[in-house]
């Protein structure tokens, strides 16, 4: 036999194979796609117990409690708090209930028309100051355990330094206090951006927008290179179910208030106000230095939406002598879902909170 008898031999079997492959993993992607799908989100179980205007206020019960001071957790205004309790394996809300933390979650609905008007203010002096309030008399203690994501960790920074005396910890998670940063496209874009011409055009600040804006910061990651790995990796149901979770996460996008947006990309985007202790709501300055309660502050190294500039400058420019920075190496929403980071986030936030019960 020929030496390129074989050659094409080796070809003709290896083409032969990979056809079977192809053919498998076709049967076999056709079976997952057609067949149940299990791709629900926030199955935790919780209690509505207060309500206000579009905001809700979410508890869950930890079957044995451990922790005397409960959690209250305030997500951002864009995207939903679901991302905390994605799929069950694989949620930070779980993990506490398991470590016997009782969760509170505000669930800040979706805007209509009528919320227009509402100002940063009235979210922090108004439904975060009643929602603390309920929560320390429902529980008989005059300070809880307040956790803030994202834009809702800004809005946890700013409630901590106007109402210190109700807030325990104080756990922050890509927060961004420094906006005075070109480090992300995210910054430079808010900087540009014109609210008020924007409020003029929409009213409030549409979420597809807004979900739009944020997929054309990284499109050949996150419009492209995504759907190619759900393509090579359709023949796998737990991934596909991940994907579709992940997939109404993004475009489950509320509104934001117009007053609200304007306000934000003005004062902290635009003028850096709130690091250097010279943002006002309702005529009251807030003052990092008055943020004495310990503080645990997380980042994500990766995070091209709220980099660690805009985040590394929080610990040194509050009061309190007991902060800690931790950054981990992922990005924006890797911190909440990816599995490694499962094994260090919510463990490191039970325990540092463990130390401080007293």
């Amino acid at each position: 036999m020929t030496q390129s008898k074989i050659a094409v031999d080796l070809i003709l079997k290896k083409l032969a194979e990979t056809t079977e492959k192809t053919k498998s993993r076709a049967q076999k992607a056709s079976e997952v796609l057609l067949g149940p799908l299990e791709t629900d989100m926030s199955t935790t179980p919780y209690d509505i117990i207060y309500e206000e205007d579009r905001v809700r206020l979410k508890y869950y019960k930890a079957p044995e409690k451990q922790h005397s001071t409960p959690l209250l957790v305030v997500y951002a205004l864009i995207n939903r708090e679901t991302m905390l309790d994605l799929q069950p394996g694989r949620s930070v809300v779980q993990t506490f209930l398991d470590h016997g933390l009782d969760v509170y979650m505000i669930d800040w609905g979706y805007p209509t028309r009528k919320d227009q008007y509402v100002t940063i203010d009235d979210h922090v002096n108004g439904y975060m100051d009643n929602i603390v309030d309920i929560i320390r008399k429902r529980c008989g203690l005059p300070r809880i355990n307040l956790m803030g994501i994202c834009m809702g960790g800004a809005f946890s920074v700013m409630y901590s330094a106007l109402h210190p005396e109700k807030i325990k910890n104080l756990v922050t998670t890509v927060t961004p206090t420094n906006f005075d940063t070109d480090k992300g496209l995210l910054h430079i874009w808010m900087k540009n951006t014109d609210a008020y011409r924007m409020g003029d055009t929409y009213g409030n600040m549409p979420g597809d927008v807004m979900n739009l804006g944020f997929l054309l910061l990284n499109p050949a990651r996150l419009m492209l290179d995504k759907y190619v790995s759900f393509f090579e990796n359709m023949d796998n149901k737990a991934f596909v179910e991940n994907f579709i979770r992940m997939e109404k996460w993004i475009f489950d996008s509320p509104d934001i208030p117009a007053a609200t947006f304007r306000q934000f990309i003005t004062d902290c985007y635009k003028k850096n106000l709130l690091i250097q202790n010279k943002m006002e709501l309702n005529g009251k300055r807030v003052n990092l230095k008055n943020i004495t309660m310990p503080l645990l502050n997380f980042y994500g190294r990766y995070d091209h939406l709220v980099p660690p500039e805009a985040c590394e400058l929080l610990t040194q420019a509050v009061g309190s002598t007991d902060t800690e920075d931790i950054c981990l190496k992922t990005g924006h929403i890797g911190i909440y879902v990816s599995s490694k980071c499962q094994r260090e986030f919510a463990p490191k936030i039970l325990q540092w909170l463990k130390e401080r019960e007293g």
